[in-house]
């Protein structure tokens, strides 16, 4: 190994070079703010105009169905609360459904609306591969349901929802219906009318795109109360001054990814079930988490059995190989994440989670390296551990 092997892709991914020329023209030459109505602004204006013209071609969607935000926590946020918050104050309802294995931006704003405002949550179980299944979602929902929340793509174990059904059982029983795609971005079709949601939330870092600007799509004519107040930016659901060169590096990272979407999948999968297979057969008490096929092309989930996942993390840090036990935001933290919990693993499994993400430069050198390094790094642990 001449270099750190990076596969902790579903944390975050490199900014595409073609990218960052994008934006560079908006820091320094083309500053102006897209509210001005002198030349700069203008400029700017045409710029974020531009922008959202071209995020919605990839997603097959009206420009004026897209709102541009700072994250995808940012979009969950507004899509949850701004919904709920507006169907309830029409008398439509007061009851919200959302899975268990939901990202924090999600899971943690449904409960804040049930414990500091009153609103009643019932978050559906998974089966053992951490799948929601269309018959308990239409069994959960109810004729005071008005906003259902399932995630495209889970964040740590790559397993991919029937997303389609899903919205359809919601929208027969009058509900609202949200993904979570910010993990799916990169990888999955992002056409709107196919999935048949109402709202869907994408993160611009997660797709070879800068940190800190995110999108909520929102079909028209589904009525939000803004989270941020201010100016009018947004058509009024998101108020703050818009960032003209994220805005444009994640029109351009969306671009990109939806002309390569196919084939760095193939590339990605092939890559992805060769480790999967190798780490299952070399590694004793190994599982693999999540669904076999209906997975992420790029990510390959384990639980490994008397291991610490942090531990872990730390010892393929110190061979040059960066992963993670789960998701970013729960790294660090010695208890099993939400998403292991909902698989139900017992005691001595759930602490030993670990995420192999791979990305567009992954090469299978990278992937030989991990295979060769992974065995021998866990058995030296369980013997140090007894």
């Amino acid at each position: 190994m001449t270099k750190p092997i990076y596969l902790d892709h579903a944390a975050t991914t490199p900014v595409d070079p073609e990218v960052i020329s994008a934006m560079l023209p908006y820091f320094a030459e083309e500053y102006g703010n897209p509210s001005s109505v002198h030349m700069w602004g203008q400029r700017a204006q045409h710029a974020v105009k531009s922008g959202r013209e071209k995020i919605a071609a990839v997603l097959n969607c009206s420009a004026d169905e897209i709102i541009f935000t700072a994250c995808g926590s940012e979009s969950d946020n507004l899509a949850i609360r701004g919904a709920a918050l507006t169907a309830r104050e029409s008398g439509r309802g007061s009851h919200i459904v959302v899975s268990a294995m939901e990202h924090p931006a999600v899971l943690n704003t449904a409960r804040s609306l049930r414990d500091q405002d009153g609103f009643e949550l019932t978050e559906l179980g998974v089966d053992e591969h951490g799948m929601t299944s269309t018959d308990d979602l239409s069994n959960a929902l109810r004729s005071d349901t008005v906003l259902v929340s399932i995630m495209y793509a889970n964040n740590e174990i790559g397993v991919i929802a029937p997303i389609a059904e899903l919205a359809k059982a919601a929208h027969d029983q009058g509900a609202i219906f949200h993904t979570d795609a910010v993990q799916a971005g990169s990888q999955l079709p992002l056409d709107i009318e196919a999935l048949g949601v109402d709202m869907l939330s994408l993160g611009a870092h997660k797709f070879y795109g800068p940190k800190g600007v995110g999108v909520l799509y929102a079909r028209s004519g589904t009525a939000l109360q803004p989270t941020q107040t201010g100016g009018n930016q947004e058509a009024g659901r998101r108020a703050g001054t818009h960032n003209v060169p994220l805005i444009v590096g994640m029109a351009a990272a969306l671009e990109i990814t939806e002309e390569r979407r196919n084939r760095d999948g193939t590339r990605m999968e092939a890559l992805r079930d060769r480790l999967i297979k190798r780490i299952l057969e070399l590694v004793p008490d190994s599982r693999l988490t999540g669904h076999r096929t209906e997975r992420l092309p790029n990510n390959a989930s384990f639980v490994f059995a008397n291991i610490d996942g942090n531990e872990l993390l730390m010892h393929l840090d110190l061979a040059g190989i960066t992963a993670s036990s789960g998701s970013a935001c729960k790294t660090g933290s010695p208890e099993p994440s939400t998403v292991t919990r909902s698989l139900r693993l017992s005691q001595r499994w759930e602490l030993g989670s670990l995420r192999l993400s791979l990305g567009r430069y992954t090469a299978s050198d990278d992937i030989d390296y991990t295979i060769s390094m992974l065995p021998d790094i866990i058995k030296r642990m369980r013997a140090e551990n007894g």
